[in-house]
């Protein structure tokens, strides 16, 4: 066999499997893995993007039922005109579904991809993280939380110890999900909702569906909540509900990361939609930068992650100084 030949191979499978990782999620570790592999040979990032290329046009084809016609209408794998692509750079970190060719398998259905269940007892996060638990409920855990995870066949237990997490809950009537922050217990079954444990209170936010709050005490329950709605269970006092408004459940929830989606975006633009979120700033010391066109998928808080990219693929200078990082052309 030609060298060559087994070191393209070699490429190939690497870049199904980050295909396939990517789809998951990589956290930032894997980013920035991600991003080296990238830079280390040209040939990777084009073996790359010509997986990313089949599963978009194998994508096309969730157009079509059995149902509309016996075959799939060939306009669905239609390449676009040549001229249409954008020069600027285009990496999508979202939600593509994996081309899983390291299987050997290539999948005309996305199947959600479980990362396996949360350690126990305790995980703590110095900074933003996300968990997803062995039934597929997702816990994004606010900087400085901790949590408990205490799964029994009859029950999905959180303990909340410290710090706030938002929790994002796979359905399962049989086996209700119960968020435990203080002496406050939180049921759900399928929904979405934010629980912040401070040493004077409890606060639950719902984002989605219904939640049954169980402030301590003689054991009576407060109303069922439903989204837009907050309860509040001070340690002393009597707890109250009320319905939060668009714009404040947004700032209340601003410390959660955002996928932010450019297509040949100004990088000026993108800098001001990274700093938005970050107490990182981004900031340009080459004016001549701000119109570069980048088309990106990333998440807020992949501050770092970016400029890896920008120094990687776009021969840019990053210089750092405390809480900023001046951006310049490479000498």
């Amino acid at each position: 066999m030609n060298p060559d030949d087994s070191s393209l191979s070699t490429i190939e499978a690497a870049a199904a499997a980050w295909l396939a990782r990517r789809d998951r999620g990589l956290r930032p570790a894997e980013q920035d893995e991600f991003l080296q592999w990238l830079a280390a040979d040209p040939r990777h990032r084009t073996c790359f993007a010509r997986h990313e290329q089949t599963w978009r046009e194998l994508d096309a084809l969730t157009q079509w039922r059995p149902a509309h016609s016996a075959h799939p209408n060939p306009d669905l794998l239609a390449r676009a005109p040549a001229g249409r692509r954008s020069p600027a750079l285009w990496l999508a970190w979202g939600a593509a579904a994996a081309l899983a060719l390291t299987a050997g398998v290539i999948g005309l259905s996305r199947r959600p991809v479980v990362s396996p269940p949360l350690p126990s007892p305790a995980v703590t996060v110095r900074d933003y993280d996300q968990k997803v638990l062995e039934d597929g409920s997702v816990i994004d855990l606010n900087r400085g939380g901790e949590i408990e995870v205490r799964y029994t066949p009859s029950e999905r237990q959180v303990w909340l110890t410290r710090g706030e997490a938002h929790f994002t809950v796979a359905k399962n009537p049989a086996r209700p999900f119960i968020v435990r922050a203080g002496k406050v217990d939180v049921r759900a079954v399928g929904t979405a909702f934010n629980v912040r444990l401070d040493p004077a209170l409890v606060e639950v936010l719902v984002t989605e569906g219904h939640v049954q709050v169980n402030p301590p005490g003689d054991g009576t329950a407060l109303p069922v909540l439903a989204a837009g709605q907050r309860a509040v269970v001070p340690a002393s006092g009597r707890p109250y509900i009320d319905t939060v408004a668009a714009d404040e459940m947004s700032r209340l929830l601003a410390w959660q990361p955002r996928q932010l989606e450019f297509d040949s975006a100004r990088l000026a633009d993108v800098i001001a939609a990274f700093n938005r979120h970050n107490r990182l700033q981004l900031e340009l010391g080459d004016a001549a930068l701000a119109d570069l066109p980048v088309g990106a998928s990333f998440r807020s808080s992949n501050v770092e992650g970016f400029v890896r990219l920008l120094e990687a693929s776009f021969g840019i200078h990053a210089e750092r100084q405390g809480d900023r990082i001046v951006l310049r052309r490479a000498p």
